[in-house]
């Protein structure tokens, strides 16, 4: 039998494909777990987990990620890119589910395979000494790595026993979140946890996961649709082509984030081991951005056609590519990294995730300006606004509708706020300093948000994004509308809500020991500043925010909470001048700064950059505020003339114009009347024809002839 013909039947044929996908990822696997020095060499005299741990654990490390391909793949089949419309779902779609349920229950065990080799592996024993259940829940609760796969365990099982019990759409948009979450713990204990710049790495690692789950696996579904629904593929497509080229450029950027932190120099890529396999797999994503490409000028229009076989022979090629590069990965996560010249222990570092930093010095405060630190999870999600925005911008002026320039300058300038805020000197210095952590929370909540929410990003999301067709399944527009419907979105954003939690999370922080536990965590520091973003944006779009919401008040009322909040926020910052109790002394402590202000004055300094930041953004919106007010009244003023002018009836100033009129005319001919009669009592005058009547009026006695 001739090759091509030999290729073409195992392509087309689904249990043909994912066997040799499977064929794939175990020959990259072994190919870079071999090259790669990932198997140690034994030492006499020390003990050794013996080979079966060294080839077993990523061995179970490729399971559980092909696992995991598979369950992502078909729930994302269902939830997302399947074509139907209805909440409940049909039987097809419950075939798919149940085969979700069974990848799960194989995410599962693979997971549970993976926790016995890690524990043989810490442990330096033979899995089958490894396998007393005490001697496992040990390693779960005491080591990164076990705890990470009990919690992956914990989710797996959760979705092996809850998928087959699903009949909604909705319920398996949950059950797509909930395996999605079960891939980020393990991203916090692999080795970009150990790395330099671990805060980072870690979240960096987390994105760059999820983006390729979601990618091979959205690729597994597609392709499943085109070879088994060969009606349903287009729409399937159209749904899936945008989600892969944002999970592509997100697996290019945090792949290069990993690399840049895990080597210390680019000659490190040609001259160590994992360099090499990390060239090696950067090859591979070239390819499979060259197949995209391919995909987009080739075969989708040829598949728009009714034309799918180019389709399906491109699509599970570049599965089996994919599926090698997942082998790949896991090899490469085995594989160690150059070594770094040894470091002693240092407790600032194991607190704040890097040294401590150099005293503030020179005016003003240089080091704010040239400290800068990349975080991930800011600096992925300022990149993703901005481009979101701009193609949002792109998409209105492409289909000839005008979107003023000062919201998109607004907006971007909001976000570059943001990004100051938090990688900039502000965020490295705002973890060692009281002052400077004020000065932090202070941009993030007061001064961002003005910004932000002048850009109107739900207008230009409502007006950029496409309607979903008649009668189809609800889109990202109609979410976005749903939400902004829901009860929730009614409940916090009523100004008197909004109010208190702009300035009660202030005091539930820093008045409780919230704030100590918040601060010995990077996640945890992180979650506080995503907090004062997000109390800023809701409060300052309650007052000044031009998208649309729930509750549209008064001006006046507008002004009238924001004077009734202000004084709390003086308050709040008179309080913190004023205390004599250390606010956070366990994490000031703990960190001991040997320079600088003591900690009383550090928190007296807080308070008064609290007070002093809090007036600009006030008296900014304010201005905003009567702005905004004395264009609505011209606004107004225009519409109802304009209404006038057409002589509209149904305008009620129109109608009350015309009362007041016709009961001017009324007292006109009463008067009219009455002077008539008065010249008929003059001698010589001649007789006054009588006045008709008024309407709803009767002739007095000396009206009548």
């Amino acid at each position: 039998m001739a090759v091509e013909p030999l290729v073409r039947k195992v392509l087309l044929r689904p249990p043909l494909l994912a066997m040799a996908a499977l064929l794939a990822a175990t020959g990259a696997l072994l190919a870079a777990v071999r090259f790669g020095g990932a198997v140690p060499e034994t030492v006499p005299g020390l003990p050794d987990a013996g080979p079966v741990t060294a080839w077993g654990l990523p061995l179970a490390r490729t399971a559980a990620d092909l696992a995991a391909v598979c369950t992502v793949g078909a729930l994302l089949l269902v939830a997302v890119v399947a074509p139907g419309s209805g909440r409940r779902l049909g039987a097809r779609r419950m075939r798919v589910l149940a085969l979700a349920a069974v990848s799960a229950g194989g995410w599962l065990l693979a997971t549970l395979a993976g926790l016995v080799f890690t524990a043989s592996d810490l442990l330096a024993q033979p899995p089958a000494d490894v396998l007393d259940p005490t001697v496992l829940a040990d390693v779960a609760v005491n080591t990164p790595q076990g705890t990470a796969l009990a919690l992956t365990a914990v989710v797996t099982l959760v979705l092996a026993t809850a998928l087959p019990g699903v009949t909604t759409c909705g319920a398996a948009r949950w059950g797509l979140c909930v395996a999605l979450a079960g891939l980020v713990p393990p991203a916090f204990a692999g080795h970009s946890a150990a790395a330099g710049n671990h805060d980072a790495a870690v979240i960096a690692l987390a994105a760059h996961v999820l983006a390729a789950t979601v990618w091979t696996g959205g690729l597994a579904a597609v392709t499943a649709t085109a070879l088994r629904a060969p009606s349903h593929t287009a729409a399937a497509v159209r749904r899936f082509s945008p989600l892969a080229a944002r999970c592509l450029g997100t697996v290019a950027a945090t792949g290069a984030v990993n690399g840049l932190i895990r080597l210390e120099a680019p000659g490190q890529l040609f001259t160590t081991r994992y360099g090499l396999l990390l060239l090696a797999k950067t090859a591979a994503l070239i390819a499979l951005a060259v197949c995209g490409a391919r995909h987009r000028r080739r075969t989708l229009p040829a598949l728009e056609a009714g034309r799918r076989a180019a389709f399906a022979r491109l699509a599970a090629a570049e599965l089996l590519l994919l599926a090698a590069t997942v082998g790949l990965a896991a090899g490469l996560s085995r594989t160690p990294a150059p070594a770094r010249a040894p470091e002693s222990y240092d407790p600032v570092r194991e607190l704040l995730g890097f040294p401590m930093p150099a005293p503030l010095g020179g005016f003003p405060w240089t080091p704010l300006f040239t400290e800068w630190r990349f975080d991930g999870v800011f600096g992925f999600a300022t990149a993703a606004l901005a481009l979101a925005y701009l193609a949002g911008v792109r998409r209105l002026r492409a289909r000839g509708d005008t979107w003023p320039v000062g919201r998109t300058v607004s907006w971007l300038a909001g976000l570059a706020v943001v990004v100051v805020a938090t990688m900039s000197g502000l965020g490295t210095y705002g973890k060692v300093l009281f002052s400077v952590h004020m000065g932090q929370h202070m941009t993030l909540a007061m001064t961002a948000p003005i910004l932000l929410v002048l850009g109107a990003p739900v207008t230009l999301a409502l007006r950029a994004l496409p309607a979903a067709p008649k009668g189809g399944r609800r889109g990202p527009r109609e979410l976005l509308t749903a939400v902004l419907g829901s009860r929730y979105v009614k409940v916090i954003s009523h100004p008197v809500v909004a109010g208190v939690l702009f300035i009660g999370s202030a005091f539930a922080v820093y008045y409780t020991p919230l704030f100590a536990f918040l601060m010995r965590s990077h996640y945890g520091h992180l979650a506080m500043l995503v907090h004062f973003l997000a109390v800023g944006l809701l409060f300052f779009w309650v007052i000044i925010g031009v998208d649309p919401g729930p509750h549209r008040i008064p001006y006046l009322a507008k002004l009238f909470v924001m004077i009734l909040t202000m004084p709390f926020h003086s308050w709040f910052s008179i309080s913190l001048m004023s205390s004599t109790d250390l606010i956070g002394a366990g994490w000031w402590t703990a960190l001991d700064r040997p320079w600088g202000a003591s900690l009383a004055d550090d928190q007296y300094n807080a308070g008064a950059i609290a007070w002093a930041t809090g007036d600009i953004p006030v008296l900014i919106t304010t201005i905003i505020l009567a702005v905004q007010w004395v264009r609505s009244d011209a606004r107004e003023a225009r519409r109802v003339d304009r209404r006038i002018d057409r002589g509209d009836a149904g305008d009620p100033l129109a109608a009350y114009n015309a009362y007041l009129a016709s009961l001017h005319a009324r007292d006109e001919r009463i008067r009219m009347a009455r002077a008539g009669r008065g010249d008929a009592r003059k001698p010589g005058a001649r007789a006054a024809t009588p006045a008709p009547p008024v309407d709803g009026e009767a002739h007095s006695m000396e009206d009548r002839p």
